[in-house]
């Protein structure tokens, strides 16, 4: 069996500020590396000398589309992002396969929201290593890590993945697809949905947060919320180089690097940014990113 090879990033991942203080490939999603993950789905192709890129999300029907071929290269966007040969190394005469509409560019920090909901949202069993209160409500599947407790009162809607030693409740409510690392403590009042939490996040009363990836040691003050939807319904845009992007989400909080501080009753404009180690003042309104 040959050892899967994972491919360094396109030059055009703007995935900023999460990957200020970390690789892509060591982003967590779903509580898991993304690296990790990558080589762990091809992986199971077992005998096959297949290399992807990173900064891309393959569907399993292209990569096993792709293993069946001797040797072959998959091309999305124009571009070549895994390839299969007998020896893992590019292939010389590949056949040429297009990826399908299951496969995507990871670029932005918006992407990798897209691979939480896919893997999160297809969790099909609970694996309950913590305590869970008998006053909990548990309405989707739950993977709750050692050491962690679900106190009562907590609503859960949906999925949700919470790692180690983290502490949950009382009286708050996770929806969607939810990933929460190590170490983290969400409470009284708080609402989570659809978001990605790296380890050691605190958001502990009165707070709002949806549809957003928090960077690992930050917290929010009390009262702190992202706004996700705009009024026309539209599209969320956000800053990258200059320019607004179209994000493709109806539905986009906020990015926050590592070490952020909000103070008490901030507010954040859909699909704004802070940078690792930045803050805001008490009742602060974040109309713009925050850079470093």
């Amino acid at each position: 069996m040959m050892t899967p090879k994972l491919l360094p990033p396109g030059m055009d991942v703007r995935c900023e500020p999460l990957t200020c203080t970390r690789p892509l490939a060591a982003l967590p999603v779903a509580n898991r590396p993304l690296g990790e993950t990558i080589l762990e789905r091809i992986a199971d192709l077992a005998g096959v000398g297949l290399a992807q890129r990173v900064d891309c999300w393959l569907s399993p029907a292209s990569l096993q589309a792709l293993a069946a071929e001797p040797e072959a290269v998959l091309v999305l966007d124009n571009e070549v992002v895994a390839w299969v040969s007998p020896d893992g190394e590019p292939p010389v005469r590949p056949k040429r396969l297009v990826a399908d509409a299951g496969c995507f560019r990871i670029r932005f920090p918006w992407d990798l929201l897209r691979v939480n909901e896919e893997l999160v949202g297809g969790l099909t069993e609970n694996a309950i290593a913590g305590e869970l209160s008998d006053k909990a409500t548990v309405e989707g599947v739950l993977v709750l890590g050692q050491g962690s407790r679900i106190l009562p009162g907590v609503y859960l809607e949906g999925n949700a993945i919470i790692g180690r030693n983290c502490k949950i409740g009382p009286n708050c409510y996770l929806r969607g697809s939810t990933a929460i690392g190590d170490n983290c403590h969400v409470g009284q009042a708080v609402e989570i949905k659809n978001a990605i939490l790296l380890p050691r996040v605190a958001i502990g009363h009165l707070s709002y947060c949806g549809d957003s990836i928090i960077g690992e040691g930050t917290n929010f003050g009390a009262g702190t919320i992202t706004a996700n939807f705009r009024h026309d319904g539209a599209n969320h845009r956000s800053m990258v180089d200059g320019k607004l992007l179209d994000t493709g989400r109806r539905k986009f909080g906020a990015i926050l690097g590592d070490d952020v501080h909000t103070g008490i009753h901030t507010s954040f404009y859909p699909g704004r940014k802070m940078w690792p180690h930045t803050s805001t003042r008490p009742g602060e309104v974040v109309q713009r990113d925050i850079l470093a």
